[in-house]
């Protein structure tokens, strides 16, 4: 006897493995197995040794996120189990012990992921139990964008227009309402406190909750107050990190308490009834698309977490600078800019999307540090990680990424601030002891002459740190280490 498990013998008992997707709407697994019409296990697995585990800022949302799901699925009867450890062992074990005829989740596209999935698979299917998986993350496969080679696509700008000419290739489920006729029975489940995700002495995260609540129902009025309001300037105000220019969706979107395909539905139907205009709508799913983007790349290229996308830059000559990258984690850098989104991204878990181009690009070119130190640094301090964003972002601003700008663009944070912060709010909030500098030397503190330094009560060198770098030479440094490496 094979001791494989039987439709006729098995309970009709559904169990969803939820991961990135910690939402009722648009959630096709859990849809699916609501519609078996048994009892439904949902089970959330903290997984902390494979690639793409919560960093420290995204653990803290995570918390949060469950309890609210939680509250979410009792209603309907689902209960919410918690588990800690190797998924590709969890998972098959539980739903051989709740005799579960089937097991549901949403695809991932990361190759760690993908291999645990491959593993859970296998093991479901030699139980007898079949394993159901859908798109519940993207607006597309990657398998279902296509150059017309065939192959997949390497720059945004035609990836983009073929997405937006496709469109969706699913359609948006809703969330479930009717709570089921046989509810599971209560099992063990972990104690989400006993987890340790909220840090406590000392508590770093203290000033998350005034940014930030974590429910599938702030995602979707964050949206509803955005396609009601900032979509309207969204072209001309979302590069302006002193304004409320941007959606600020990307944690949600990162751990699903929102889906994508939501997001698009919600903002097609305010463009149809002429509730935004079609070209500010559009810009904004333009924005939206760059992390469907990234998703298709790192499905076609899943070596680009570690490795350089552009096989030019393996030989590219990086620096070892612990000083520099320390003084740039904890925004003490000297250059204003840089250290507000530095400070933002620390008191908050979130950065500008600007700012962190800018400060991203001042690590990698102005102080030639890696990109995966960049990359591991925002992976841990972000409460909107992401697994195919993250990386693909990093790369882009080294530019050893797709589509990336040409790798001899250096911009330039003083000048960046001067255009996107002119009159220095988003500054002064975050690098108060320089805040009664003028205007005209804010970006720039060296520029300021003695006197206009000791009447705004700075001291370079004691009160704010004097710039670390020399921004003219190291542009000068880094075009130098590019030739190099292009020349070999």
């Amino acid at each position: 006897m094979s001791g494989k498990r039987t439709p006729e013998t098995s309970v009709k008992t559904a169990l969803v493995w939820l991961r990135r997707d910690l939402r009722l709407g648009d959630n096709p697994a859990l849809q699916a197995a609501i519609d078996t019409g048994g009892p439904v296990f949902a089970v959330y697995v903290l997984d902390e040794k494979r690639q793409f585990s919560p960093g420290g800022a995204q653990k803290w949302f995570l918390h949060h996120a469950l309890q609210s799901l939680d509250e979410n699925l009792k209603p309907l009867g689902v209960l919410l189990i918690l588990r800690r450890g190797d998924a590709g062992k969890i998972i098959p074990a539980l739903a051989a012990e709740f005799g579960a005829r089937s097991v549901f989740w949403n695809r991932r596209y990361a190759e760690d992921e993908i291999t645990t999935d491959k593993k859970v698979k296998a093991a479901l299917k030699d139980a007898g139990i079949e394993p159901v998986s859908f798109n519940g993350a993207l607006l597309a496969e990657p398998w279902e964008i296509k150059t017309k080679s065939g192959g997949p696509y390497r720059v945004y700008t035609p990836f983009w227009k073929a997405l937006r000419e496709r469109g969706p290739t699913r359609r948006e489920c809703p969330a479930p309402s009717k709570k089921l006729k046989t509810p599971p029975p209560r099992v063990p489940s972990d104690k989400l406190g006993d987890w340790g995700l909220v840090p406590i002495k000392p508590d770093w995260a203290s000033a998350f909750g005034e940014d930030w609540t974590p429910s599938e129902k702030d995602a979707l009025d964050r949206l509803d107050d955005f396609l009601h309001g900032a979509i309207n300037t969204y072209g001309r105000n979302r590069n302006r990190p002193d304004k409320h220019g941007t959606s600020r969706l990307s944690a949600f979107l990162a751990l699903g308490l929102i889906s994508p395909l939501t997001i698009w539905n919600r903002t097609c139907a305010a463009m149809d009834k002429s509730d935004v205009s079609g070209s500010e709508a559009w810009k904004f799913l333009s924005e939206v698309a760059w992390r469907e983007f990234s998703y298709h790349l790192l499905y076609h290229n899943p070596k680009i977490p570690t490795e350089p996308f552009r096989e030019q830059f393996k030989s590219f000559n990086w620096r070892s600078d612990k000083k520099a990258l320390d003084a740039w984690r904890r925004g003490m850098t000297g250059v204003p800019f840089v250290d507000a989104g530095m400070r933002e991204l620390w008191t908050t878990g979130w950065m500008h999307n600007r700012v962190r181009m800018l400060a991203a690009s001042f690590l990698v070119k102005n102080l030639l540090i890696h990109w995966r130190e960049g990359e591991r640094w925002f992976w841990e301090t972000l409460v909107d990680a992401d697994p195919a964003n993250n990386v693909a972002s990093w790369q882009w601003v080294a530019g050893s990424g797709a589509d990336a700008a040409p790798y001899f663009r250096i911009f330039n944070p003083v000048r960046q601030g001067e255009q996107f912060d002119p009159k220095g709010d988003y500054v002064r909030r975050w690098v108060p002891e320089i805040a009664s500098l003028p205007d005209k030397h804010l970006h720039d503190p060296s520029s300021a002459p003695q006197k206009i330094l000791e009447e705004a009560g700075v001291t370079l060198g004691k009160t704010y740190p004097k710039s670390i770098i020399d921004l003219g030479e190291t542009r000068k440094r880094a075009l130098a280490r590019y030739d190099a490496m292009r020349n070999e």
